[in-house]
């Protein structure tokens, strides 16, 4: 099996030596995956890119520039994962700093009448699955480092009050967003449900599972419910894997209708938490050939190499989310409607975490 984890983390540092533009998630997910080659490799290489481009933003006072606890954008969250490795291999204090000023946001964040985060201040009420990837990991990991045992049943309740809201009775998928007022002109005026089944959106929720998993302890009593989410969650996206390729599409449940397509970031993240969640024993050893198949299809499909040696993955969702000024609806010619573009960080890094999964077995 070909690295393929480890030439796309050497592909983005050429093309990219630096991301100082912004404190964003999505570089944050390349991050994760080059830790993960960094664990697999002992190359050093990989956890100094990785400080080089948190030390554009985190100060030597613990500070993080260009972020606002008050904005209370749960995105904002996701980079601080990578602040626990930092602080283990460095014994620097800003990095522990640095997690607790992220920790302070999730303390004060608004939350739902159930207690789940808003997925931003500007998105009042609002549950998106994107949001538990960004936040919850995190909030365990930090739990483990520096809190205490009994804030572990906010992390999980994340999860439970999430499921409740956005899985659909009839195919066990998740709609991308529930809006508890019912109000936004996406959400369905009896359940609140956004309108369809967002591929992207499943990945980021299906990650988060597996990760959070890493933190919560083996005795927690909502442990075992984590784990009955994760296996129905995959066998829902299981039911709607394309059989030809074992890749997802962009709108999940209709590959059939026109402009639809399968999707490269939905089905890197998908793989990343079978592969995982095999190894863990979360999920049955019998789908390893599954993610194998996924694994080819990936390759097959998305990954192209150009003449300097570079990997390309093709057919990324730029982006797609639900309300905002743009007027984003939720329909499915909304989600097609998003640009397909080549190498998307969100992507790429999904890509290096399923691959690093799949090839160090």
């Amino acid at each position: 099996m070909s690295n393929w984890a480890v030439r796309m983390s050497d592909s983005v540092m050429k093309r990219t030596p630096e991301f100082k533009e912004k404190w964003e998630y999505d570089n944050g997910v390349i991050y994760k995956g080059m830790e993960l080659v960094w664990k697999h490799t002992g190359d050093r290489k990989y956890v100094d890119y990785i400080k080089k481009n948190l030390d554009f933003f985190v100060d030597e006072t613990g500070n993080i520039q260009r972020y606002s606890v008050t904005e209370y954008n749960i995105d904002h969250v996701n980079n601080g994962k990578l602040l626990f490795p930092l602080y283990r291999e460095t014994g620097d204090e800003r990095y522990k700093k640095a997690a607790y000023l992220l920790r302070e946001q999730l303390r004060n964040h608004p939350r739902t009448s159930e207690g789940a985060f808003w997925h931003k201040q500007i998105y009042p009420y609002q549950i998106w699955l994107d949001g538990l990837y960004m936040g919850s990991p995190f909030y365990a990991e930090f739990i483990r480092e520096f809190g205490e045992a009994s804030e572990f049943d906010d992390v999980t309740k994340q999860f439970l009050i999430c499921e409740k809201h956005t899985k659909d009775a009839k195919t066990g998928l998740l709609y991308h967003a529930w809006d508890e007022t019912k109000s936004m002109h996406w959400a369905d005026k009896e359940t609140g449900f956004s309108q369809n089944f967002w591929g992207r959106s499943v990945g980021w929720f299906v990650m988060a599972l597996v990760d959070v998993l890493d933190y919560i302890p083996a005795e927690h009593k909502d442990r075992p419910q984590i784990i009955r989410i994760l296996n129905e969650t995959i066998d829902a996206l299981l039911k709607v894997q394309d059989p030809a390729t074992g890749l997802w599409y962009q709108v999940l449940d209709l590959p059939q209708r026109k402009g639809n397509y399968l999707e490269a970031s939905a089905s890197c993240m998908i793989l990343y938490a079978l592969a995982k969640g095999i190894r863990k024993g979360y999920l049955p050893a019998s789908l390893q050939d599954t993610a194998r198949k996924t694994y080819d299809g990936i390759i097959g499909e998305f990954v192209t190499v150009t003449a300097e040696g570079l990997v390309n993955l093709n057919k990324v969702c730029a982006v797609a989310g639900l309300g905002g000024k743009t007027k984003r609806d939720g329909t499915f010619e909304y989600y097609i409607s998003e640009p397909i573009v080549t190498n998307d960080q969100k992507g790429v890094g999904a890509f290096i975490l399923a691959c690093a999964e799949m090839e160090n077995r």
